[in-house]
């Protein structure tokens, strides 16, 4: 993965057809997403329970590009390896998710991954300085882990802007998950984001059978965050 400040749109597959996840993950690529998002949830972090790494594992042939994992799982470490093992190109962790998050950060580097922090809108980001050396990607969190379909929390636009600050000139991607539309999606790459996921913006209309209408999401996304 080459380092780029470009956007990149990521479709949340938690908006996708349970049925034909891996259908799903070949037709939004076919139409133009950049990334893969698969949100990995276990019922005790966040409220729901979506997918395990013998999931990932049976993605990760019918994703050619990027498998942006987000482990929203806690305790999270004993499950690296089997992420890892399963085909993510990126691991995301949460900064809540252990009393560790510096151990578990570099446990994903040491696996060959590329490493991703997330954080919750109601966390503070005084403890990101001191990981900077040892991320590919924050992950903004701007709606409450757990559910899709949600809107946006708009206090969440300041934490983007202080955090691309603070990453400067580092090779480091900022992600927004949660409530990404057209309507908020220049505000977001203004402020300093660089990858969108979104589930049901994209996915709404379309159908693995009638796949056009992800790809005219897609597009207007994009075109919406690059200010178009």
């Amino acid at each position: 993965m080459s380092f780029s400040r470009s956007v990149k749109i990521a479709p949340s597959i938690l908006a996708a057809d349970f049925a034909n996840f891996g259908a799903e993950c070949r037709a939004v690529e076919a139409e133009g997403a950049d990334w893969v998002h698969i949100d990995v949830m276990d019922g005790h972090f966040v409220p729901n329970i979506t997918f395990g790494p013998a999931m990932c594992a049976a993605l990760r042939p019918h994703i050619k590009g990027v498998m942006d994992v987000h482990l929203m799982v806690a305790p999270v470490d004993l499950y690296l390896d089997a992420f890892a093992k399963a085909g993510a190109n990126i691991l995301t962790v949460h900064l809540e998710s252990g009393p560790h998050i510096h151990r578990s950060l570099q446990a994903i580097r040491a696996l060959g991954c590329k490493v991703g922090l997330a954080i919750n809108p109601g966390t503070g980001i005084e403890a990101v300085p001191s990981l900077l050396d040892d991320i590919d990607l924050i992950c903004v969190m701007t709606v409450n882990p757990g559910f899709g379909g949600q809107k946006l929390i708009p206090a969440m636009m300041d934490k983007v802007r202080a955090l691309r600050a603070m990453v400067g000139d580092r090779p480091i991607h900022i992600e927004i998950d949660g409530g990404v539309t057209e309507g908020n999606a220049a505000a977001l790459v203004t402020a300093g984001a660089d990858v969108l996921v979104a589930g049901s913006s994209i996915f709404k209309g379309g159908s693995v059978t009638n796949p056009a209408p992800y790809g005219t999401n897609i597009r207007a996304l994009r075109s919406a965050a690059n200010g178009g």
